[in-house]
């Protein structure tokens, strides 16, 4: 009988125990990532939307990217990546690259999600959710207006010779384990959908990224070139935009200047 007693006694310990030193998952997350460098530079918001113009379900986020592209000017960042995934449904998206699908997947391997899917927004390179969730993508942007990051950029001297677009950069903060990603980015498009999901529908992209390339970072400052693609008309609007990213695909800094 006395080891009946002593046994349940015993049992109860445990289960107040467990009770008392369970913690919430967001003391977890922030206990594990303790260690991480602290931000000393104005935050900054990146929004990468991964869509497709054969997606029926992309038109709205597209939308909701170019509204707050609008209404944050200077504080956001705003891409639109177009995957090519969607083009077998029969219409061919001209801004689609299977590179931007590749990217994509690294992420999602990052983020341990099972696969790509279309509108996909990726905030900082630290979390996704699906792109047109308009009160989530708010509170996401308020969040990360609140947060320094570890990087700042300056970007001068860009010139444009009709073929190439070239830039100088010069980056302030640890660059150890990181590297420069820098975009050439059309403000707006419009394209009428002849086929596929979006058939007989004008749709409306903004903030297209028409060129990429990774940059080694050895030095904090240097000098770049990109080469204009020819789906870029003579005289369109667009931008230079410069991210700095660590080896998990976090941004840390970024900065952006229209090309005249």
């Amino acid at each position: 009988m006395l080891k009946k007693i002593l046994a349940s006694i015993l049992v109860l310990g445990s289960l107040v125990f467990v009770a008392f030193t369970k913690t919430d998952p967001v003391e977890n997350e922030v206990s594990r990532n303790s260690n991480a460098p602290i931000g000393t530079f104005e935050p900054i918001v990146v929004l990468e939307l991964f869509t497709s113009q054969g997606c029926s379900s992309c038109p709205p986020a597209d939308a909701l990217l170019d509204k707050v592209k609008r209404e944050y000017t200077d504080e956001v960042f705003a891409l639109s990546y177009h995957v090519d995934y969607w083009n077998y449904i029969g219409w061919e998206d001209p801004f689609s690259k299977p590179e931007y699908a590749r990217k994509q997947k690294d992420y999602n391997i990052q983020f341990r999600n099972r696969s790509n899917y279309t509108p996909q927004m990726v905030i900082n390179g630290r979390e996704h959710f699906v792109g047109f969730n308009t009160s989530l993508l708010y509170g996401k942007i308020n969040h990360y207006k609140g947060k320094k990051v570890e990087n700042r950029v300056g970007l001068t001297k860009i010139d444009e010779d009709g073929r190439n677009v070239s830039f100088e950069y010069e980056i302030d903060g640890d660059l150890q384990n990181k590297e420069l990603r820098a975009l050439i980015v059309l403000d707006q498009r419009r394209t009428e959908v002849r086929r596929g999901e979006n058939r007989n529908r004008t749709l409306t992209n903004s903030n297209i990224v028409v060129t990429e390339k990774r940059i080694a970072l050895t030095s904090s400052k240097g000098r770049e070139t990109l080469l204009l693609p020819e789906i870029v008309a003579p005289n369109e609007k667009k931008y230079v935009i410069v991210l700095v990213q660590d080896s998990s695909y976090e941004i840390t800094g970024a900065a952006k200047n229209i090309i005249l």
